[in-house]
This record gives structure tokens, C-alpha cells and sequence, in this order.
């Protein structure tokens, strides 16, 4: 199966969140949702703030995805994000919390970066609530 296979890490800026071989990737970026197969060709693309999905050993296992980016290259292929977790890993009412205050925030935005950030902020809860385990 190795022949089918590509390498694929993701980084945050606090640690390497997962590293090893894998079949498909499925990520939503601020084009719509992509799948990255081995060979695929070379782009780097802006991730939106959703759920990477990754199919390894035939298994289909997803992570919860803060906004970034992606470069997929010839070799190997990196995504870098913010913030990443499992699903079984979010804090819902932290998550609940962070989208209550990201809702006033916007509502209370004064400038177009401003509102840029909160969306982001807002578009990174609900991405977490939606994709979260209930423990």
C-alpha cells in the first residue's frame, strides 16, 4: 500500500499535531472543500476554519481546524493551522463561551478589519462546536 500513500503533517505554532503517512485528505479552504490524493498537483491553498478529514490505514479520522493554510507539495504535504485538535479533545462549553463572546463581538465591530477578526473568531467557535464529540 505504500505506493499509495503520500506524507502529511500538520504544525501549529505549539507543536507538530500529527505526522505520518496517509491515503486522502479532505480539508475545506476558503474555496470550497478540497481532497488531496498522492501526486496531487502542487498548489498552496488558504484553509477556512472546519475539519481536516484524513484517511489513513483505511480508516477515515478527522481533526477540528482553526484557520491557515496548506502547501502541498510533490513530496510531502504540510498543513499549518493556528490550532488543531481532535474532536474528542474540544472543550464544548469553552467552545460554547468563545461563541457567545466572537457573536458580540461582531455585532460591536468599528472597523472592516475589526469585523474580519470576529468573523474568523466566530467562524473558528462554530467549527469547534460543530465537529466536537458530546463527552
Amino acid at each position: 500500500m505504500a505506493e499509495s500513500t503520500f506524507s502529511f503533517e500538520i504544525l501549529t505554532p505549539e507543536h507538530s499535531f500529527f505526522s505520518g503517512e496517509i491515503e486522502a485528505l479532505t480539508f475545506t479552504s476558503t474555496d470550497g472543500e478540497w481532497t488531496v490524493l498522492k501526486d496531487h498537483a502542487p498548489m498552496i491553498v488558504v484553509l477556512s476554519p472546519g475539519v481536516v478529514k484524513i484517511k489513513q490505514n483505511g480508516v477515515w479520522k478527522s481533526a477540528v481546524n482553526s484557520e491557515g493554510y496548506m502547501e502541498v507539495g510533490p513530496h510531502r504535504t504540510i498543513l499549518f493551522a493556528q490550532t488543531c485538535e481532535w474532536p474528542e479533545d474540544v472543550d464544548r462549553s469553552r467552545a460554547e463561551r468563545a461563541e457567545r463572546r466572537a457573536r458580540e463581538a461582531l455585532r460591536q465591530s468599528h472597523s472592516q478589519a475589526e469585523f474580519r477578526a470576529n468573523q474568523a473568531m466566530l467562524a473558528r467557535a462554530m467549527a469547534r462546536l460543530r465537529n466536537s464529540r458530546q463527552r
